[in-house]
């Protein structure tokens, strides 16, 4: 394949990529924004693959590392349960920065990498290998300590080093110290301690900043570091001088790094109070004197009743959380959606911008179980609508549905937008026990008296539901 027949392979993929991040920002168009995303990485590594820069003697090597690379991913596809997606998504974030990493040191070292480089030029790739393998340690090993946490190997806990900021910002130091001597190396014997020891500081970084920050922030860390991997995918293309990797990196970053702060927002805080860590600890401090106690005790009900409060209900909404996910009880929310819809009730879902482990979670959870898109809402969309229902049910959420986050100013998550269900004439909270969310604050919603808390395993719960419903 020729250079030109390359080039133009190229657009027709970032034109693919484009439609891809257009389809999936939309639950009805997504299968078609992933087919758009499919074809356009087909067509990607088909050009790379048998364009000039690959020299034929290379293709059993590559055949061979795309034979391992694909079965290892369609393992993965069949075999990865999708509570376990968030976990999967860090995972992957994990092998763009190695990637990032391999690719950097891989150019560094070869001398055929640096011909035809001369005076700024040659400065200015060395730059591109510094930086691309900076940012590719960061997010490889930021995505490693977030598939721990995400996954339960690592504590939620916030990790807050006294001075932490000041390591940080020794560390910052002393890369862009050794970032200067990199620069005026003329060997690759006198750059490889620099870029060595850049390397190591920057590991640790990415442990350190992802430690630092709390369970309930680990949805924005997804996303934050989706946009890392962009970026190292960007600085990758650089160092290789592939258009096309440039590109669709920048896309990726770009639109990860609106994505945070989309759901910075939607948590009521800054992203730079997101990487500084320490919201989300599961040992929040206690209120200050005035604030909001949760006080009274809560009052359990059964399955059977719950069926009851559904059958008579004439408007349901059912919000969705992590606790869902991991009971796998998507697919019976589904079922009893259906009986009721199919009775006369009006059934929504609400879905709150950072409820689960990752972006779309929640989405994800219910398009597998044929929820029909069209009852599904977004937090903003459904707020209001919750004094005319009469029943809401909270299946495995707690943190979004906290009501401290507008009544209690001393609260870890005062100012945070949640979804209002203790407005609703009757609440359903589905929890196993009175554990506190993700974010360690404890929820005066299941001491309301409109509230009603079903205990146990939300599946094993709502399938006696559903059974009591169709008796």
């Amino acid at each position: 394949m020729n250079s030109s027949l390359a080039t133009v392979a190229y657009i027709g993929a970032t034109i693919l990529f484009i439609l891809s991040l257009g389809g999936l920002s939309n639950q009805e168009s997504s299968r078609r924004g992933n087919l758009f995303g499919m074809i356009g990485m087909a067509i990607a590594v088909l050009a790379t693959v048998f364009g000039p820069q690959v020299n034929s003697g290379g293709y059993a090597w590559i055949i061979g590392a795309m034979l391992i690379g694909g079965s290892v991913g369609l393992y993965l596809a069949r075999s990865v349960q999708m509570t376990q997606m968030p976990e999967l998504v860090a995972f992957m974030h994990s092998m763009v920065g190695l990637a990032a990493v391999l690719v950097g040191f891989a150019t560094f070292v070869d001398p055929t990498a640096t011909e035809g480089y001369e005076g700024a030029a040659k400065t200015i790739h060395a730059l591109e290998i510094y930086i691309g393998i900076f940012i590719g340690a960061v997010t490889l090993s930021g995505s490693v300590i977030a598939f721990g946490k995400l996954s339960g190997r690592v504590s939620g806990n916030p990790m807050l080093l006294p001075g932490r900021h000041w390591l940080n910002l020794a560390g910052l130091l002393v890369v862009i110290y050794f970032g200067s001597v990199f620069m005026g190396v003329h060997t690759v014997e006198e750059g490889m301690m620099p870029i060595i020891v850049m390397t190591v500081i920057a590991l640790l970084f990415g442990i350190h900043m992802v430690m630092a920050i709390g369970g309930a922030d680990m949805p924005v860390v997804v996303s934050m570091l989706n946009s890392y991997s962009g970026w190292a995918a960007a600085a990758t293309g650089f160092m290789l001088s592939n258009d096309l990797l440039i590109v669709v990196g920048a896309l990726v970053g770009s639109s990860g790094a609106i994505l945070s702060y989309i759901m910075c927002n939607a948590m009521n805080r800054s992203f730079i109070s997101v990487i500084a860590g320490g919201f989300g600890t599961t040992s929040a401090k206690p209120a200050a004197a005035g604030g909001e106690q949760p006080a009274g005790e809560v009052t359990p009900i059964s399955a059977l009743e719950t069926a009851e409060l559904l059958r008579e209900a004439r408007s349901v909404i059912i919000v969705p959380g992590y606790g869902m996910a991991v009971a796998q009880a998507q697919h019976t929310v589904f079922e009893i959606t259906k009986h009721l819809r199919e009775k006369g009730v009006n059934v929504r879902f609400g879905i709150h911008p950072v409820a689960g482990r990752m972006p779309g979670h929640m989405n994800v959870l219910l398009a597998e179980a044929k929820v029909p898109y069209d009852i599904v809402f977004e937090m903003d969309e459904l707020n209001d609508d919750f004094p005319a229902t009469d029943v809401t049910m909270v299946i495995g959420a707690n943190d979004i549905v906290n009501p401290s986050a507008q009544d209690d100013p001393t609260s870890p998550i005062a100012g945070m937008p949640v979804l209002e269900v203790w407005k609703s004439k009757t609440s359903i909270v589905m929890k196993r026990s009175m554990a506190s969310g993700y974010a360690g604050v404890d929820n005066p919603l299941f001491y309301k008296e409109n509230n009603r808390m079903l205990f146990g395993d939300a599946k094993k719960m709502l399938d006696e539901v559903l059974t009591a419903l169709r008796t």
